[in-house]
């Protein structure tokens, strides 16, 4: 007497759901994170002069009154980066340098 054969089954589907669920777990645990950019595309950030606000302003456009470009190599481009984080609580004055935010 000979012991049954085993019958193979195609692997194809269990392998492909069990893929997608792990994709669905990644995009749902947040482990790829989403980073939205300060501006549009064809914009650049600016900060209020002697306080904490920001605004966006077409490229080729000079920044209202009031309002002025963020020092070279200290522009935020994404929400929450290093300097979206740093400028929170820092300004610069009516001369350009930079100062301590006042307390609201």
């Amino acid at each position: 007497m000979t012991a049954p054969r085993r019958i193979r089954r195609p692997i194809r589907r269990p392998l492909a759901a069990a893929l997608a669920v792990a994709a669905a777990t990644l995009l749902l645990s947040g482990c790829l994170e989403y980073e939205e950019d300060i501006c549009n595309s064809g914009e650049y950030p600016v900060l209020s002069v002697g306080g904490t606000g920001s605004a966006c302003v077409k490229d080729g456009k000079e920044p209202d009154p009031g309002w002025a470009r963020h020092p070279e190599g200290k522009v935020p481009l994404k929400v929450d980066d290093k300097w979206d984080v740093y400028w929170r609580t820092h300004t610069l004055d009516k001369n350009g340098k930079i100062i301590d935010a006042p307390k609201s």
